[in-house]
């Protein structure tokens, strides 16, 4: 498959200005609203969001490392009974032991109430125990009436288990490894979204981070992507990185997520300067437009904002993410505006 790159600089110039533009100061803390500023729209015509509040109102029960990372928000309350709250959220510590965590909430928004018996899934799996798992992704996928949670432990290897009402989780079955990927050290920070592509007979793609040698100790982390005719089996990777970070004028991007927009496919991703940025794939994951900043921090999110995740209440969108210094991390919320 051959990538179309296409220049950024001017874009990305444009876009740095208006995304500063925007920048907005909020406090610290459930249901503190940043201070009004005008709406901005971002690049391809994405709304700019604003922070609404932390997604947790009170301390958590279960937060045996003190910072919890990678939310994935899904709408449960179209496709099982019994749920515990409209929303489900599900996010995880990242250093060991780590663990998989579920909370919910009526609405979007939040605040969301932690589930009293987390995590939902631990490190000693049914295959093998690790040292952590983390990152969790779930799907509904409607042919089985079932979730798919995608996940990693350790960092090279990326899991799949599945579940009927969205809490209890069996059948762990790897999925994805860096001996899957040449020339990798890690594969994780996966999400899994419905989409096909031309001429590969698929129904889920995967975008995930892969670390690949680099100048320094640490390498050189990518955005690259899978596909699979059903999503738990039948995965199939391509070697090459969808997304670079020189693009972007960085050395490092991780936790890619999925945007449909304008009749084409972007995603959206963090830097290792703290920023969100967009780039546009296509609709068969054959170009590579960076677009440059997608979202920015504010004083409150301490220098970085990371793994997004979207969702639409009420005819509004929302967007959930990572904020704060890598393991040092918490869940927020912000608005469309």
């Amino acid at each position: 498959m051959t990538r179309t790159p296409e220049g950024f600089f001017s874009r990305r110039a444009l876009l740095r200005g208006a995304a500063a533009a925007g920048v907005a100061t909020a406090t610290t803390g459930a249901g503190l609203a940043a201070t009004p500023t005008p709406a901005l729209a971002g690049p391809a015509g994405f709304p700019n969001y604003r922070y609404v509040r932390d997604a947790f109102a009170q301390p958590l029960r279960y937060n045996p490392t003190g910072e919890f990372i990678f939310p994935c928000v899904r709408g449960v309350y179209d496709k099982i009974s019994n749920y515990r709250g409209r929303y489900y959220l599900y996010y995880a510590p990242h250093d060991a032991p780590g663990g998989i965590c579920l909370a919910y909430a009526d609405r979007l928004e939040g605040p969301y109430t932690e589930y009293p018996d987390n995590p939902i899934v631990d490190r000693h799996l049914p295959t093998t125990t690790v040292s952590h798992v983390s990152s969790p992704h779930v799907v509904w996928d409607a042919p089985t009436k079932q979730f798919y949670m995608y996940f990693h432990g350790e960092n090279y290897t990326t899991r799949v288990a599945r579940s009927t009402d969205g809490i209890r989780f069996t059948d762990e079955t790897p999925i994805l490894s860096t001996r899957l990927v040449p020339n990798t050290t890690e594969t994780s920070y996966a999400r899994v979204f419905e989409h096909s592509v031309a001429g590969k007979g698929n129904r889920y793609v995967m975008v995930f981070m892969g670390n690949t040698p680099g100048s320094n100790s640490w390498g050189s982390r990518k955005i690259f992507w899978g596909w699979s005719p059903n999503g738990w089996s039948g995965w199939q990777f391509d070697p090459n990185p969808l997304v670079s970070p020189a693009g972007d004028g960085l050395t490092d991007i991780s936790a890619p997520h999925l945007l449909k927009r304008n009749g084409t496919t972007y995603v959206a991703y963090h830097g290792n300067n703290g920023n969100m940025y967009l780039t546009e794939i296509g609709n068969n994951f054959d170009r590579e437009v960076h677009l440059g900043v997608f979202h920015r921090p504010i004083a409150s999110d301490n220098g970085r904002v990371a793994a997004p995740t979207f969702g639409t209440d009420g005819g509004v969108s929302y967007m959930l993410y990572e904020a704060g210094h890598r393991l040092d991390a918490r869940i927020c919320v912000a608005r469309a505006v």
